[in-house]
């Protein structure tokens, strides 16, 4: 998220932060509960064909990628190594979640992008783990440029336009997807070259 937005945007979560932990909402609940919801949605609207209600209902749940962060940091525990880990892996699982109900909403109506959808859900996979495989090496990866949140954004602005009826929009957003990831990829390659040779 950009430095500018950062204060407006937590003086909006830090209070219902603040109610959540009174309520006994741990981060890593949150989490869970936001990819819970976010897989359950699109394995259900997407291949239906609900893209526009399935995106209101992911973007909903995508807010627990806010909210168990200002959790974590406002609470006593504080984040963890725990957390970051279970954060990071259910982000593999909400991303292709995404991306798998819409593959298979293109398959069964023989929409012929479903390759470049597939291709993007390996490249979603690739680039989380340069980084984490450079980090082994003692290399710092954080090159790239689209990071998820990026990526995400693109995926379901496409998405959720195409569900209102806009032409071409879901073509040329998978295939924006698939250029950004393989950029990001490449570049990731090279810093892990440049560290090791």
């Amino acid at each position: 998220m950009s430095s500018a937005f950062k204060p407006a945007v937590n003086r909006v979560i830090e209070p219902i932060a603040r109610l959540a932990i009174r309520a006994k909402f741990t981060p890593n609940a949150v989490t869970l509960i936001g990819t819970a919801g976010t897989i359950l949605s699109a394995l259900y609207f997407y291949p239906r064909g609900d893209l526009f209600i399935g995106t209101l209902f992911i973007s909903f749940f995508a807010l627990s990628d806010l909210f168990d962060g200002a959790i974590a940091r406002l609470s006593e525990a504080g984040a963890s190594a725990w957390g970051g880990f279970l954060d990071s892996t259910c982000d593999r699982l909400t991303d292709s979640a995404i991306l798998g109900g819409v593959a298979i909403y293109c398959i069964l109506l023989d929409i012929t992008i479903y390759p470049v959808v597939i291709a993007s859900i390996v490249m979603g996979f690739l680039v989380p783990y340069i980084r984490a495989k450079a980090e082994s090496f003692g290399i710092a990866c954080t090159v790239g440029i689209a990071e998820r949140t990026e990526r995400v954004i693109l995926a379901l602005t496409g998405i959720g336009l195409d569900g209102l009826g806009l032409p071409y929009v879901l073509t040329i957003s998978m295939w924006l997807l698939l250029l950004l990831g393989t950029v990001t990829v490449a570049q990731r390659i090279v810093v892990v070259r440049k560290g090791l040779i």
